[in-house]
């Protein structure tokens, strides 16, 4: 069934639904057999994860590969990642797998950690913006599996989004970004975590976490030792001079439409600081992302409730939700604070900085 069109324009883009918890009826049955027809044919398949919705593409099909770069406006120098149903799927598709790296498949796998491994001249270049190492994950999330495996092929998936913007976490945010750019998406809800896989190099010592996700360094430095987070060495651009060395270490990504300010402050003090944040912006119509611990009046066009501070991985899921609803209420300035380092609040900080980024 695929498009071969370079821009990916006209396609009638089906929504397929399917219960996770009821794979065994016939209509989750059709709906994933019709997408992995689609995948094997060399079209692009949106599928709910764990983490986010990810664009599907044969990762074997250097073409349909080449789709999902164009759906998504995608520059050519940002690598994707490969999703695998088992681990023999990884067979022909890396080269080695360090001793490090089984500790952590042991331990992660199916979940939200993506793995750098060397790749096998069976992965087009484009996978992996013409690098050595491949990303490579597999899923936690009974869909995607059951779709990985029917299609019979590894299947490359990026967010399902238009390149730089804030990821999906549902169907209908696939759709806002991708309707009739897309073959199908398989609608099976809002998705766990809420924030892309933990990226990690487990070739190099110390290991290095390209992506902070909700597999923690402290995780990963129990299961495999010593690793520590990427920092770059310089400021990056908009169009790097060269390809990323990982998935999502982009300057500009996560972003919404509106101007994101990040207010950075104990909880104590979100209330005053927020307030007063709201007041530098005359003329502007702002939004908040409004943990639910902060009562102080802070005059605002646009409210979305965050849930708990105490309660970081709620605020991972509604985080994406939150930023495309202010978006969808008009706001040109989103205020939102930003949580605490530890566990997944490091990546919800990796996230919000990189869509703050402004050049």
């Amino acid at each position: 069934m695929g498009h071969r069109k370079g821009d990916n324009g006209g396609v009638k883009t089906l929504r397929l639904a399917v219960d996770p918890a009821h794979l065994e009826t016939a209509e989750a049955r059709k709906a994933i057999e019709r997408g992995a027809e689609i995948l094997r044919a060399g079209g692009l398949v949106a599928l709910p994860t764990e983490t986010v919705y990810g664009l599907g593409a044969n990762a074997l099909d250097a073409t349909a590969v080449a789709s999902i770069f164009a759906a998504k406006q995608r520059p050519a120098w940002d690598p994707v990642i490969v999703h695998i149903a088992d681990e023999a799927m990884l067979e022909g598709l890396v080269t080695e797998i360090p001793e490090a790296a089984r500790k952590l498949m042991a331990a992660f796998w199916p979940g939200p950690l993506t793995l750098l491994l060397p790749r096998s001249k069976a992965i087009p270049d484009a996978v992996t913006a013409g690098r050595l190492l491949m990303g490579v994950r597999m899923p936690a999330h009974p869909v995607a599996l059951e779709l990985i495996w029917r299609a019979g092929v590894p299947v490359a998936a990026p967010s399902a989004n238009t390149f730089g913007r804030t990821s999906p976490t549902t169907a209908a945010h696939v759709l806002e970004d991708l309707d009739g750019r897309i073959d199908a998406v398989l609608d099976a809800g809002p998705t766990e975590h809420g924030v892309e896989s933990t990226v990690l190099d487990p070739c190099q010592s110390p290991m290095v976490i390209y992506r902070p996700g909700a597999v923690t360094a402290v995780q990963i430095r129990d299961t495999a030792g010593a690793v520590e987070v990427y920092q770059s060495s310089e400021k990056l651009q908009e169009t790097p001079r060269e390809a990323m060395p990982s998935p999502g270490v982009g300057l500009r990504h996560y972003a919404p439409k509106a101007r994101l300010v990040l207010v950075d402050a104990p909880l104590e003090e979100l209330g005053a600081r927020l307030a007063e944040e709201a007041q530098r912006w005359p003329g502007e119509r702002v939004g908040l992302m409004l943990p639910d611990e902060v009562t102080a009046p802070v005059k605002a066009a646009a409210f979305f409730a965050w849930g708990q501070w105490a309660a970081p991985k709620t605020m991972a899921r509604e985080l994406y939700s939150g930023l495309r609803a202010l978006d969808a209420m008009g706001c040109t300035v989103i205020l939102c604070p930003l949580p605490a380092a530890g566990g997944i609040g490091a990546a919800m900080r990796d996230r919000l900085r990189k869509a703050a980024e402004r050049s």
